[in-house]
């Protein structure tokens, strides 16, 4: 249903950019003509990605930002804006996430997860509001929540789920708020859509990793382009109508609660947490 076209004359942020689904967004938006430019803390993950996306021809831009730091998120946005002309959409992909009890995690543990998902979301959010509100110009935000975010909730990723939920009330009370303005906010729900290096902290052997895809009713994991196509879609002048929506990629794995919440019917308590310290001490 695209076209080269379907996103020519886009400047669209991309933060976590450098890899995993913020990479795939990234290869699709460019396929579609957008200018690119992502953001993250490794910079040769960012090169990396860069080269990749070059390959589409449009303009493609990396920053080494911690989006947890504001300030530091607002010289980025200065910084685009001067690179390319202007920025018409952001995509607030960057996150942390790790399984533990709840009752061993640290105070830095939950801070760092919530600081990246939902004080880093609004970080960027904030600053590109603003520059768009300045300069009169419409614009789309795009959120990336998790399925647990909404009803259910999540055992054993407490900071994850506490921060994505933040996120997902941000995406409706500004998809409100910030209408009058022209911009567009929602988000996208995805379930289990592999990543290198996430996957590994989120399964810590493979009887977990078969329990869980038991559990989704489509019987397979989600393929990257088709979230990056669903991404694409809401980020166009296909859907200028939506705002305020999350829409749920995850072949039906929503309908059986919790994301994490098999890992309880394992093993024991106590066998599970030392297999979360040990997996705490690999990465």
């Amino acid at each position: 249903m695209f076209k080269e076209d379907t996103l020519d004359g886009n400047t669209i942020l991309i933060t976590g950019g450098g890899s995993g689904l913020g990479l795939s967004m990234g290869k699709k938006f460019a396929e579609l003509g957008s200018n690119i430019a992502i953001c993250g803390r490794t910079e040769k993950k960012l090169q990396n990605a860069v080269e990749e996306l070059s390959e589409f021809g449009t303009d493609v831009q990396y920053y080494v930002t911690d989006v947890r730091d504001y300030e530091a998120v607002g010289e980025m946005f200065e910084k685009i804006v001067d690179d390319f002309g202007g920025i018409t959409g952001l995509v607030n992909n960057a996150a942390g996430n790790f399984l533990s009890a709840s009752e061993d995690l640290t105070l830095n543990g939950f801070k760092t997860v919530v600081d990246i998902v939902l004080y880093g979301s609004f970080n960027c959010t904030h600053h590109f509001g603003n520059y768009l509100i300045k300069q009169k110009e419409k614009g789309n935000i795009l959120n990336i929540v998790t399925t647990y975010a909404e009803d259910a909730g999540s055992a054993f990723v407490l900071p994850s789920a506490c921060g994505k939920a933040g996120v997902l009330a941000m995406t409706r009370s500004l998809a409100f708020e910030w209408a009058e303005y022209d911009i567009r906010v929602n988000a996208i729900a995805p379930g289990p859509f592999p990543t290198e290096g996430a996957w590994t902290r989120l399964f810590p052997t493979k009887k977990a990793e078969k329990k869980y895809l038991d559990k989704i009713p489509a019987g397979r994991y989600g393929n990257h382009e088709e979230l990056a196509n669903l991404a694409a879609f809401l980020m166009s002048d296909m859907a200028p109508y939506i705002t305020g929506e999350t829409v749920t990629i995850d072949g039906g794995e929503k309908l059986s609660g919790g994301q994490f919440n098999f890992v309880d019917s394992l093993m024991s308590r106590s066998k599970l947490k030392s297999i979360f310290k040990m997996m705490k001490k690999m990465g």
